[in-house]
């Protein structure tokens, strides 16, 4: 029995075996970054809404609190409204600092670390 392939067929049928292999690293690849980016986000996301249900209940006690000790309760809403408009006003003016720069890099980090093999 001899072999009837040509040194350029086996060439070619050795690239297409490399180019199929390629493709499915970089689609393993893939879905690995973007299921690590979603479960990341995703528990920041819950952590951070344990932490705003926190802030809310603690607003709101904060406001009653405030409202007693000045005689009117809405008194008390009305001052951790405005601490909550300063709060929005300091975020408005440092967003690329504290917000954009920091959620982009911690983005970028994650899609380009490196798992050990």
């Amino acid at each position: 029995m001899t072999d009837n392939t040509t040194p350029i067929a086996t060439l070619l049928e050795r690239a297409e075996d490399y180019t199929r292999t390629t493709i499915k690293l970089f689609k393993l690849i893939t879905v690995d970054k973007t299921a690590e980016i979603v479960s990341s986000l995703f528990s920041l996301f819950v952590v951070l809404m344990t932490v705003v249900l926190s802030i809310i209940i603690s607003s709101i006690g904060l406001a009653l609190w405030l409202g007693k000790l000045l005689g009117e309760t809405f008194y008390g809403f009305f001052i951790v409204g405005a601490i909550y408009l300063f709060v929005a006003i300091l975020f408005r003016v440092f967003r690329e600092q504290w917000l954009r720069y920091p959620v982009s890099n911690s983005i970028i980090k994650q899609m380009l670390k490196q798992k050990a093999i």
